[in-house]
């Protein structure tokens, strides 16, 4: 995702496993004594501690920091101190959004400064629970949620007065221009408040309701409207509203139930209804409890490192956090043209992290989650239908327009290739069609907004020349590398339905990146309109949105020919110069130049970047060279080194599940390179056993003699015969059987 600050990690690390535990078979366990939700939460893994259900609309966690990039989640690590908790959060992204409804806790006199202070040795945080004691006030806060509700438990010293501000005017990133356009607020009675709030940040247009019900009754100590004490103490309209709460002294635990809404004021209400048989706090945090048991039991590993243990399992958990459910109880949602609609195909969601996502996590997803996969590619469609275009990064019912190409045609490719769709298959075709497609009256209405990143010249000098001229845009070589991936994505669904002559035409357009490469000198590289190479060309060089490549440079975005590895190795000049060009990748420096350079290059294993995604494939396209067996060398390498069970566990932004994503596939020794194409690269697996939840069945991972030192494959057998390539295909998935794996200290072929 894009960053707002320069920030470079180097880490050149040898692609020598080090020493570790041994391989038995281990024991299974419950994850959910491996999840920690902590990890990510350091660095700028930017991810959040507080309560979630699996894909929940409310994520209630504390927001620690405002504003900077370590702010997206509202939560870091490094901080002591606690504004409050809100109700709505991002996962792991680069840019910030959301904190609505602070809720924040205190006792006696309202408090000048409103902020709490904390310490993590009075912190817990696990699946669908998170505690901490806020001071000076000494107040014990407990959260957990529903899928539409946050639920509150505060405890108060039994001999002070209980307090509760609610604040409306809370927001993360206004440095960056985030900010509440009105609000409103109402007391419906001495239990109950109801609210509204329209903000405009990352998401243009985010309207959001609530209604908090408490089991204890209060009283109005003061209300504020933009800055001034209103006379009225039921009701109010403004920019920022804040109210504070008097409960008296409190003999037993304040507990307080929030429903959000997108919708109306009458959204809250509907979805208070869907959680009335749970009548406390205890029955909520059970609920939660088994809803990420029953999910996260979906893979079963067996491994006597306790480190991979903690690291799957988490990753697991984060990989289920994003995208959220937007529709409300009774179907009803925001559309990406702020209408309202009903949902057509189920659930609603909202928060794709596209570009991030289609990579490892979409795929992870149609093993795990099948239906909802089919479900959000539908998404995107009445997205598309509602929109114009398909979304790109959609947030809260916004066109975003962030990051690179149309990343939801890769999603409605793999899920067609993998028969998850089961109508309406032309339609997607066509609504894909349009988004790859120039549409300038499109560009003219969202011009000058974010929008018009989902319909940026770049599609337009594609269309037109074949190829994205570095003169005229900026990042024209990776757009236009990306956009030829989607484009065979395209050819790919064009094919499924027999198509043909609109098959040939994508598959055109997806080898329209062999415009970038430069045989002389080994890379991508920007092109001139004239069709001359632009001259000023470092391969080490990055310049954040202002050069050729998107976050990054030269040396990640060459490879990025998932869909054609053998077309770029044929360009490169065979598997034997391949294989060397990749080993110069992992081995030449790791500086990169340029006083701009993006802060997204993180986790450095020479050039090859594994904390921002374009990288991500990168490992397993050994297999495509005369030394395959470097796949297995530096997938262990990755996984044991930038994959820590920590606050700074995870090496460059989360991104809604996709770098833990990429940890779950590969520890289980596989990787798909490129979504669209149902086939599963094999690479290292570091976990003894995994059984994975196929329908009514099981489809089960072996790793014999598995350890740090027997890091390399020496065969693989599916179903008890060998696989004579490096690859096996979604179908044995989902047909379940075995794949096992016997591991040695040697390379091998």
């Amino acid at each position: 995702m894009r960053k707002s600050s320069v920030f470079l990690v180097v880490a050149i690390l040898l692609l020598i496993a080090g020493c570790g535990s041994g391989g038995s078979s281990g024991k299974e366990i419950n994850p959910l004594n491996y999840v920690d939700p902590m990890i990510g939460t350091g660095f700028h893994g930017h991810t959040y501690p507080g309560a979630v259900v699996p894909f929940g609309r409310v994520q209630l966690s504390p927001d620690t920091r405002l504003n900077g990039w370590d702010a997206c989640s509202g939560y870091h690590y490094s901080d002591s101190t606690i504004y409050g908790f809100s109700h709505t959060h991002l996962s792991g992204t680069g840019i910030g959004d959301m904190g609505d409804v602070l809720f924040l806790p205190y006792t006696g006199a309202i408090p000048e400064t409103p902020v709490a202070v904390f310490s993590h040795s009075n912190e817990e945080s696990r699946p669908g629970y998170y505690r901490v004691q806020l001071s000076p006030w000494d107040v014990k806060c407990e959260m957990t949620a529903t899928l539409r509700t946050g639920w509150h438990r505060y405890t108060f010293p039994g001999d002070q007065d209980a307090g509760l501000l609610i604040d409306l005017a809370h927001i993360l990133q206004s440095t960056w221009g985030n900010k509440v356009l009105e609000a409103s607020l109402k007391v419906i009675d001495n239990k109950t408040i109801e609210g509204y709030r329209l903000t405009s940040g990352w998401a243009a247009y985010d309207p959001i309701w609530f209604r908090a019900e408490f089991n204890t009754p209060f009283e109005v100590s003061r209300l504020e409207v933009d800055g001034q004490n209103s006379q009225n103490q039921s009701s109010a309209q403004g920019t920022e509203i804040r109210v504070w709460l008097s409960f008296s002294q409190l003999s037993q635990s304040l507990e307080a139930k929030v429903a959000i809404s997108a919708v109306d004021e009458a959204g809250p209400r509907n979805n208070m209804m869907e959680v009335a048989s749970l009548k406390n706090f205890d029955q909520v945090s059970e609920a939660a409890k088994t809803q990420w048991e029953n999910t996260l039991s979906s893979i079963q590993i067996k491994s006597t490192d306790e480190e991979v243990l903690k690291n799957f399992y988490t990753a697991l958990y984060h990989a289920h956090l994003a995208p959220m459910v937007f529709s409300d109880a009774d179907g009803r949602y925001l559309g990406m043209d702020q209408k309202i609609y009903k949902s057509q195909h189920g659930e609603a969601y909202t928060v794709f992290s596209l570009w991030d996502t289609f990579r490892a996590w979409y795929p992870l997803m149609t093993i795990l989650e099948p239906q909802k996969a089919r479900q959000w590619v539908y998404t995107l469609y009445e997205g598309s239908r509602q929109g114009g275009v398909l979304p790109k990064w959609p947030l809260c019912g916004s066109y975003t327009g962030t990051m690179v190409g149309y990343p939801a045609v890769a999603l409605m490719a793999d899920a067609m290739s993998k028969g998850l769709l089961d109508s309406i298959p032309d339609k997607l075709i066509e609504s894909a069609v349009q988004s790859a497609t120039w549409q300038p009256q499109w560009h003219e209405k969202v011009k000058g907004t974010r929008a018009e990143g989902a319909m940026p010249e770049h599609i337009k000098f594609k269309e037109q020349d074949g190829m994205v001229p570095v003169d005229k845009v900026p990042e024209s070589v990776s757009w236009g590398l990306e956009m030829a991936y989607y484009d065979w994505c395209l050819a790919q669904m064009a094919t499924s339905r027999n198509m043909q002559e609109m098959a040939s035409e994508w598959t055109k357009k997806g080898q329209y990146y062999r415009h970038y490469f430069d045989s002389s000198v080994g890379f991508m590289r920007g092109k001139m309109s004239d069709g001359s190479w632009y001259a000023d060309f470092n391969p080490y060089f990055s310049s954040h949105m202002k050069s050729e490549y998107v976050e990054g440079n030269a040396w990640q975005w060459t490879p990025f020919v998932p869909h054609d590895v053998t077309g770029l190795r044929a360009l490169m000049g065979g598997a034997e110069a391949m294989g060397v060009w990749m080993d110069t990748l992992f081995t030449t420096s790791s500086v990169v130049e340029g006083e701009n350079a993006s802060g997204d290059i993180t986790g450095l294993i020479g050039q090859y970047a594994h904390g921002n995604e374009p990288s991500h494939h990168v490992a397993y396209m050994y297999n495509y060279t005369d030394r395959p067996f470097r796949t297995a060398e530096v997938v262990d390498t990755i996984l044991y080194n930038f994959y820590q069970p920590t606050p700074e566990g995870i090496i460059g932004n989360e991104d809604c599940g996709q770098m833990s994503s990429w940890y779950v596939l590969s520890a289980m020794g596989f990787y798909q390179m490129a979504p669209g194409a149902p086939l599963y690269d094999l690479g290292r697996p570091i976990v003894d056993e995994a059984r994975i939840k196929t329908g009514d069945g099981w489809f089960t991972v072996k790793a014999h003699n598995n350890s740090r030192q027997n890091k390399y494959v020496e065969k693989v057998l599916l179903n008890g015969k060998e696989l004579m390539g490096l690859q096996f295909s979604h179908d044995a998935i989902k047909a379940g059987g075995v794949l096992e794996f016997f591991m040695t200290s040697r390379p091998g072929k």
